[in-house]
């Protein structure tokens, strides 16, 4: 009986290459297919492309494991995917024109405050899409926004506006009216008859 189940957890049920041929295989697959899906998928902006990578794993499974569902086998599949991950990312980290045909280039989605329609249809994201992304970074409205980059990981970098001059010497005149205001009333404390 402990036999059996010693074999069925240790004992690989296809052979050793095949197990490391197959997480190969369908990472590449994978590396490939998200690529040219685009940065959207790896954004998660909505539910659908969440839905959609999340059943993706479940999907390529079987294909990474096969017939085999012992305990070594996975770690085999498992070793395999994390060592490929590990020199890919490596050998991609040393040479950026490999690097970037791999995982892309920053797209721009606003540039002077102006949303750039053609590069969110390019990008297959809306401008609401945008604006649920801004209001994550904290910006009341797409107004508020200077600039706005899609990354190649898929994270959207917001740049806010700086306020104009006419606005910073608003700020500029408060904050001395305050002061003089705290100053007066220092004053007023100093000058004023002890009271008995």
């Amino acid at each position: 009986m402990h036999s059996k189940i010693l074999s069925d957890m240790f004992v690989l049920a296809i052979p050793v290459a095949e197990k490391i041929l197959r997480p190969i295989a369908v990472y590449v697959f994978l590396v490939i297919g998200l690529r040219l899906a685009g940065k959207r998928e790896l954004a998660q902006l909505n539910p659908f492309d969440l839905v959609v990578l999340l059943t993706l794993s479940n999907t390529v499974q079987n294909a990474i494991i096969g017939d085999d569902n012992s305990v070594t086998g996975g770690l085999i599949g498992a070793a395999t995917l994390l060592l490929l991950n590990y020199l890919v990312v490596r050998f991609l980290f040393r040479h950026e024109k490999l690097d970037r045909l791999v995982e892309g280039d920053t797209a721009t989605l606003v540039e002077h405050g102006v949303i750039l329609e053609d590069n969110l249809a390019k990008e297959l994201l809306s401008v609401q899409d945008l604006r649920a992304a801004a209001h994550k970074q904290g910006f009341g409205d797409l107004q508020e926004v200077e600039s706005a980059t899609l990354d190649p990981g898929g994270a959207i970098c917001f740049v806010g506006k700086k306020p104009d001059p006419d606005e910073q010497r608003h700020r500029q005149l408060m904050e001395r009216l305050d002061r003089l205001t705290e100053e007066i009333a220092t004053l007023r404390l100093r000058s004023a008859p002890p009271t008995s």
